[in-house]
């Protein structure tokens, strides 16, 4: 189970009459909710789009899931409520380019992460050496798709853990000198 799941089943035990049932599964008012535990203001929606700068009623149904936000108002929740993984959510499953070639990402604990790096770095060992005997000869053969097939699963695992990995470094790793990406310019 992630951090965010563990932190919103607790705030659901703490402030059960508080939260707002209908929007319990949104991944933007999960963020929303975490966010409030150090920053009071976004414990109501009218304090949350007065920081973001939206309006509270396009916030409301973002939440509800009655609509989707534009990218830069994903862009100004992650950042506001230094949710970086709202943008991978928001990519792997909402954007129609993105759910095609965005793998979807979780944000881990470092341990956790950790495994699943070294789980992923495991599968791709000896990939050099099939990709040049697979490619050799200029075509793929017909016998050579399946291991092809077993290198582009291997790689995407790869993909995915160092998406998480991201979304942990712009969380935790902010003003460490370590090159993170939540501010291209």
């Amino acid at each position: 189970m992630n951090h965010l799941n563990k932190l919103y089943r607790k705030e659901v035990r703490r402030k059960m009459s508080r939260l707002a049932t209908k929007a319990a599964d949104s991944e933007f008012y999960r963020a929303r909710i975490e966010a409030a535990a150090t920053n009071d203001s976004y414990n109501s929606r009218e304090g949350a789009s007065e920081a973001i700068g939206m309006d509270r009623t396009r916030l409301a149904r973002i939440e509800l899931g009655t609509i989707f936000p534009y990218p830069e108002e994903v862009v100004m929740m992650a950042d506001a409520y230094n949710a970086p993984e709202l943008m991978n959510h928001y990519c792997s499953s909402v954007c129609p380019i993105g759910r095609r070639i965005v793998p979807h990402a979780e944000l881990n604990q470092l341990d956790r992460m950790t495994i699943r790096i070294m789980n992923a770095l495991d599968g791709v060992q000896g990939i050099g050496k099939d990709m040049r005997e697979i490619a050799d000869d200029g075509t793929i053969r017909p016998e050579e798709v399946p291991r092809l097939k077993e290198i582009y699963q291997a790689l995407h695992k790869v993909a995915t853990v160092t998406a998480e990995m991201q979304i942990w470094m712009e969380k935790y790793a902010k003003g460490d000198g370590l090159p993170c990406h939540s501010r291209r310019g």
